[in-house]
């Protein structure tokens, strides 16, 4: 059975979401170096997890040529792991520290863990351009507002309901937002 780019793409972003518990995720968005993940997911912490889409075996060969496989300090993701039809990439074959998951029909198996700690400085920054880019995005789109009145809009929805908010909206304090939970230091 063959899979296309766009349904691998798809089901990596399920995955995250669904199996690894991703809080955000992004798909084929890009930063400054070029690097455009096929999909990548926060979890707490700043915690990252890239998914490369490979499609073929010929599709996988070429990966090691982009600058930032030849380069992987600027590449992005804490985790990284590369997404194939099953028997496409063989474990012997992934850069060091990179997991390897399959798709059969409509389920993604792991194969082999990625380490958790592959990011560094760099990619770090790399991230942070990543999601400034994306959020710049939604602002053009969102024009004339800005992001941050767009955020505040349960303010006017709860103004326009005569100061509550419509059924189903929860007030801002109330909302799971786990980016929001203060970290404890030791």
């Amino acid at each position: 059975m063959s899979f296309s780019h766009p349904r691998l793409v798809d089901e990596a972003v399920r995955w995250l979401r669904s199996k690894y518990r991703c809080g955000i995720v992004l798909s084929e968005q890009s930063c400054c170096s070029g690097e455009t993940p096929d999909a990548i997911g926060w979890k707490g912490r700043n915690h990252s997890v890239v998914i490369e889409c490979k499609v073929s075996r010929s599709d996988f060969l070429a990966d090691p040529d982009k600058a930032w496989r030849k380069n992987p300090e600027c590449a992005v993701g804490c985790e990284r792991y590369y997404l194939a039809p099953a028997g496409i990439i063989r474990s012997d074959e992934r850069p060091a520290g990179w997991g390897l998951l399959e798709l059969r029909g409509r389920e993604i198996q792991m194969l082999e863990r990625s380490k958790k700690n592959l990011r560094s400085a760099e990619g770090l920054a790399n991230e942070m351009n990543l999601l400034l880019a994306s959020l710049r995005r939604v602002e053009v789109r969102i024009e004339p507002q800005t992001i941050t009145d767009f955020l505040k809009w349960k303010n006017r929805m709860a103004r326009y309901n005569g100061g509550e908010l419509p059924t189903g909206i929860e007030a801002e304090g109330a909302e799971q937002n786990d980016y929001l939970t203060r970290v404890r230091l030791h």
